[in-house]
C-alpha cells in the first residue's frame, strides 16, 4: 500500500545543514492501522508530511497505493492528495463555516458537484455521530466533536489513506478512547489503511496493528505491536512500552532477592488467553515450586489480552528447572532476571 525507501529529509539552516530524517524504510500494508512514535523532536511529524508531500524529501522515494508521490508535482500532485485524507492535533477548521459546510470545503475544491456534496455530507456526518450538528459552527462543539469534523472532513473525497498528525494529543483522555474507537470503527468499516504520528505509547496500544519507533531521525525498531510490546529490542522502545507497563524492580529489592537461597526471578509476558489461565497454581501443583508475585498487571492491545507478571520463584534445582519447561510448554515468553544463591 505504502513504501518508503530510504528517504531523507535535510533541512538548510543559517547554522547549517539539519537532518529531520535519514534513510527512512518502511512498508505500511492496506489496511493497516499503522502507528509511527517517537519523542518530539525525533522527526515523526516530518515524516507525515512527506507522506502527503507538503513536505519535499531530499532523497528517497514514496510510493502510495501505486503512485510515486515524490515524481509527483503540480496538477497530478494535487489530485494524489485526494486520495489522502489528514487530520491534525489542532483540529484547523473554518470557524465561518457550519459543520456541513467544512465537511464539504475539500470536495468544493476538488470541483464534485453541489448535488454530490450534500449527499455526501448526509453519508459522513452520521459516521462520525454527528448528524444532529449539520448546522453548528465549530465554536459550539467540544474538542472531541471537532475533531470528529475533522475525521469527517478528511474522508470526504473518499481516501485510500488516512494520516493523523497527533489527533488526539489536545483531547482529555474520555475524549481520546472515543476518537480512537471511532477510528478503529472506520478502519474496520471502510478497510481504510490509517497512519497515526504520536508520542504516547497509549494510542498505539488501543488502536494500532503495526508500529514504527523513530528515535533522532531515523527508525530503530518496526514491527507488530504485539512483538513488539513483548520484544522491545531498542532502549527508546523499551522506555515507551514502561510508560504504560512497568515491569522493573528496583535495584535495592533485586540485590535482596538474590540472597535468597534456592530462587529465580522471572518475568512472563502473556498475550491472549494465556492471559486469563491459571499460571501460578499449576506452577504450585505440577512443578513442586513456591510462587511470590512481585509485580503484576493485565490490560490489552487492541481487543487481545495482554500482560505481564514478575515472579519469585522458590524450590530445588530441579524443580526450578521443571517450571521453566513448564512456563516454556505454555508458550510464554519468558525472561529469567535473576538467579538466586
Amino acid at each position: 500500500m505504502i513504501y518508503i525507501n530510504n528517504l531523507t529529509k535535510v533541512y538548510k539552516t543559517p547554522g547549517g545543514s539539519l537532518t529531520a530524517l535519514k534513510d527512512i524504510n518502511l512498508h505500511i500494508p492496506k489496511g493497516a492501522v499503522y502507528g509511527i512514535i517517537g519523542l518530539s523532536g525525533a522527526g515523526k511529524s516530518t515524516l507525515i508530511r512527506c507522506l502527503n508531500m507538503l513536505e519535499r524529501p531530499s532523497s528517497g522515494q514514496i510510493i502510495l497505493d501505486g503512485q510515486k508521490m515524490t515524481e509527483l508535482s503540480g496538477k497530478m500532485l494535487r489530485k494524489a492528495r485526494q486520495n489522502i485524507g489528514m487530520i491534525f492535533q489542532h483540529f484547523n477548521l473554518l470557524d465561518s463555516r457550519t459543520v456541513a459546510g467544512n465537511i464539504a470545503f475539500p470536495l468544493e475544491i476538488a470541483g464534485w458537484p453541489k448535488e454530490q456534496i450534500i449527499e455526501r455530507v448526509k453519508e459522513l456526518l452520521p459516521l462520525v455521530g454527528l448528524e444532529d450538528k449539520a448546522d453548528i459552527y465549530p465554536a459550539q462543539l467540544s474538542g472531541g466533536q471537532k475533531q470528529r469534523i475533522g475525521i469527517a472532513r478528511a474522508l470526504a473525497t473518499k481516501p485510500s489513506v488516512l494520516l493523523c498528525d497527533e489527533a488526539t494529543s489536545a483531547l482529555d483522555p474520555q475524549t481520546t478512547v472515543s476518537i480512537l474507537n471511532l477510528l478503529k470503527e472506520i478502519n474496520e468499516k471502510l478497510n481504510l489503511t490509517i497512519v497515526i504520528i504520536t508520542h504516547e505509547m497509549k494510542v498505539i496500544k488501543e488502536i494500532c496493528t503495526d508500529v514504527a519507533v523513530i528515535d533522532q531521525s531515523q527508525i530503530v525498531e518496526r514491527g507488530p505491536v504485539e512483538s513488539v510490546f513483548i520484544h522491545p529490542q531498542s532502549d527508546i522502545a523499551k522506555e515507551f512500552v514502561s510508560s504504560i507497563f512497568p515491569n522493573e524492580l528496583p535495584n535495592e529489592l533485586l540485590r535482596e532477592l538474590s540472597l535468597h537461597p534456592g530462587s529465580q526471578i522471572v518475568r512472563i509476558h502473556f498475550l491472549g488467553t494465556a492471559a486469563s489461565e491459571p499460571l501460578i497454581t499449576d506452577l504450585i501443583r505440577h512443578c513442586g515450586v513456591s510462587v511470590n508475585i512481585l509485580y503484576g498487571s493485565i490490560d490489552h492491545l487492541r481487543s487481545t489480552l495482554f500482560g505481564t507478571l514478575t515472579l519469585e520463584l522458590q524450590g530445588s534445582p530441579e524443580s526450578l528447572h521443571t517450571a521453566g519447561s513448564f512456563l516454556q510448554s505454555k508458550n510464554l515468553t519468558v525472561e529469567v532476571i535473576n538467579n538466586g544463591n
